[in-house]
């Protein structure tokens, strides 16, 4: 397999009208080729390319900010000699200034697959700063580590945010190429788009479903993104940033587990089992004790559960972490009719609105757990209406 990186750097065809161009490079740690090669460092190796600039999204181009929300600056590469901006500082989307600098911009950044993840909003905010400045946008396609399955409701229109940046399914299946051309077609923007695809990619290949397993060495596409366990996981952990319960952060597997100090996770995985004991199969769940060091819960010891994807048993297609996520908060609000689930706070500059709510893009998935007449079923049938809907928006757009 080849990837979208090295496509490029390996044809001198692909390259050729680049030549005489100012180009920068959005990228983070895991902007490597297979051979663990930055892809700046790679492209600027490239004695026909002239790199001029660099941007890093969320946790930065270097990838240090190791806690969420935790905001990046500008700063000068050295070993280049080219400014680096922070598309999550001082602003998300890139000033004049920082346009001026190129003539083409270059997207290399790792995805994780789900809706929440910020990298696909940094790519609709460059794709319409492109479109207005008249730059040309190449995508250096890379793997989505969820794979093809869909999952998930679609976001309400009037609730894009940073962390939703358009109707799109909160599992979507699509690589950032993908999710390039979807964009432009859905949002209407006027760019000179490229998607350079990989080589020899296979989304449905086992064992890794979307991952190049033994091709691709797995590197934190943001600090906590710490195994391909985590990144099948996520579209179902993370919605849990938005209550009271535990989604790892402060341990050794954040965005793995869920749990809280104060719940008898034994009762809840009964009570899961008894309510929808298919969204508990495709992985293992193990019930397990853990106290972050900090975040959530700090200090306190928690029960809860991990999800296990890594053995022969997984099954992509039956494994559903959304479902799976909801049927746990379910759970809880049944056993516990008054926990204090829904968290409030300032969440990636919303202020407005509950985190839960801007992270399920709309408020009907908090309705339904906070309802205690509403059944499985009724979820059910309420996501596999939204996941169809998804399905059929984006065949047109895929390449693999």
């Amino acid at each position: 397999m080849q990837l979208g990186v090295e496509r490029l750097i390996s044809n001198k065809i692909l390259r050729k009208s680049l030549h005489g161009a100012k180009i920068a490079l959005t990228g983070h740690p895991a902007s490597l080729t297979s051979h663990m090669v930055h892809s700046l460092d790679a492209l600027a190796g490239c004695s026909d390319l002239t790199i001029s600039a660099a941007f890093g999204p969320q946790h930065g181009m270097r990838g240090d900010k190791q806690d969420n929300m935790i905001e990046s600056d500008n700063f000068v590469d050295h070993k280049h000699n080219i400014p680096v901006f922070s598309l999550y500082g001082e602003v998300r989307r890139p000033t004049d200034e920082m346009m001026a600098t190129f003539d083409v911009l270059l997207f290399d950044v790792q995805d994780l697959g789900c809706r929440i993840y910020t990298y696909i909003t940094t790519l609709l905010y460059l794709l319409e700063a492109c479109a207005a400045k008249g730059k040309r946008f190449l995508v250096l396609d890379r793997p989505n580590p969820a794979g093809r399955p869909i999952e998930g409701n679609i976001l309400e229109d009037g609730w894009q945010s940073f962390v939703g940046a358009g109707c799109i399914a909160m599992r979507h299946g699509l690589t950032v190429g993908e999710m390039a051309k979807w964009f432009v077609k859905h949002h209407n923007i006027d760019v000179d788009l490229q998607v350079i695809a990989m080589d020899a990619y296979d989304p449905n290949a086992a064992p890794g479903y979307g991952w190049p397993v033994g091709e691709l060495a797995w590197v934190n596409p943001s600090p906590n993104a710490s195994s391909l366990n985590m990144a099948r996981c996520y579209s179902g952990t993370v919605i849990l940033e938005g209550t009271e319960l535990s989604e790892g952060r402060g341990t050794t597997i954040p965005l793995e587990i869920m749990g809280a100090p104060d719940i008898d996770i034994h009762q809840a995985l009964h009570k899961m089992s008894e309510l929808a004991p298919q969204w508990l199969h495709g992985a293992f769940v193990r019930p397990l004790y853990f106290e972050p060091v900090f975040h959530k819960h700090a200090g306190k010891l928690c029960q809860g559960f991990q999800m296990h994807t890594d053995t022969m048993h997984f099954n992509p297609n039956t494994f559903k972490p959304f479902r799976l996520t909801l049927l746990f908060l379910k759970a809880i609000r049944l056993l516990y009719p008054n926990y204090k689930l829904w968290r409030q706070f300032a969440y990636e500059y919303e202020t407005g609105r509950l985190p839960f709510d801007v992270i399920n893009g709309g408020p009907k998935i908090r309705e339904w757990v906070d309802n205690p007449g509403a059944s499985i079923h009724d979820l059910d049938k309420f996501l596999k209406h939204h996941e169809q809907e998804w399905f059929d928006s984006v065949q047109e757009f895929l390449i693999y």
